[in-house]
């Protein structure tokens, strides 16, 4: 039984139809990339699977519940595409207001902060405030600030935007780990080294998933040499399978 399933996914904005009747089923402990390029909807998607927007019809259930739903939201972690800092605060003050969100306090709050802060590769100046921070280390933060609770789904939009490659490399390591220890994981990128690392990828173009599974066989399917050729071997028409 899928983690999240997703299931005829319609959204518009005022006439403009930005998904397609879109489905989707998500697997327990694996990494999911959304690739496609700007545009091509998959920050709409993850919105609407996160909880945070209602689609115009179809449905999302969580842990075989339906969403949206507060008490589900609490068990997922979301990184949207900007970062959501308090930028008058230093790092520990914006995790440790996050923490109280959901319910953790004292000797609590300060060891998961401190494993978050690790995860994210970010050393943090105790009184420098987030407005003071690179793009790359807000990111890192806001990326800490999702996986603080240790959440056992985790929706990610373009994680790594800002990140210099040595830092990019070592968050999808992160990643690794965390769903080697049992989180499912949902990233959206356009990066096709970053793709390759995912277990399974559903590509999507203006609105509609033209092709779904792992890296390999997305590219044997293609005849491709890479994700790149694969994509547009898809996106042409060329042998898409659409929804999965």
């Amino acid at each position: 039984m899928p983690l999240l399933a997703a299931r005829d996914i319609v959204q518009r904005f005022g006439r403009q139809e930005v998904l397609h009747g879109v489905s989707l089923g998500v697997e327990p402990g694996e990494i999911l990339g959304l690739l496609g390029p700007s545009g091509a909807g998959k920050t709409t998607f993850v919105n609407i699977i996160a909880g945070v927007a209602e689609p115009v019809s179809g449905s999302v259930e969580a842990f075989g519940q339906p969403m949206p739903s507060l008490a589900l939201m609490r068990r997922m972690g979301y990184m949207a595409q900007s970062d959501a800092l308090y930028l008058d605060l230093t790092a520990s003050e914006n995790l440790g207001f996050f923490g109280t969100i959901y319910g953790l306090t004292g000797d609590a709050l300060k060891s998961a902060a401190a494993k978050a802060l690790e995860t994210a590769h970010l050393r943090v100046e105790p009184r420098k405030q987030a407005r003071d921070y690179s793009g790359g280390m807000r990111r890192r933060l806001s990326l800490a600030t999702a996986i603080l609770h240790e959440p056992e789904l985790l929706i990610l939009d373009e994680p790594t935007i800002g990140l210099d490659p040595l830092h990019r490399v070592d968050i999808w390591e992160s990643f690794r780990k965390m769903a080697a220890a049992g989180t499912t994981l949902i990233v959206t990128t356009h990066v096709m080294d970053e793709a390759e690392r995912c277990d399974r990828l559903a590509m999507i173009r203006d609105g509609v998933f033209i092709a779904i599974g792992s890296p390999a066989e997305l590219k044997d399917r293609a005849s491709a040499a890479t994700l790149e050729d694969a994509f547009l071997h898809f996106a042409r028409g060329e042998g898409g399978d659409g929804d999965a």
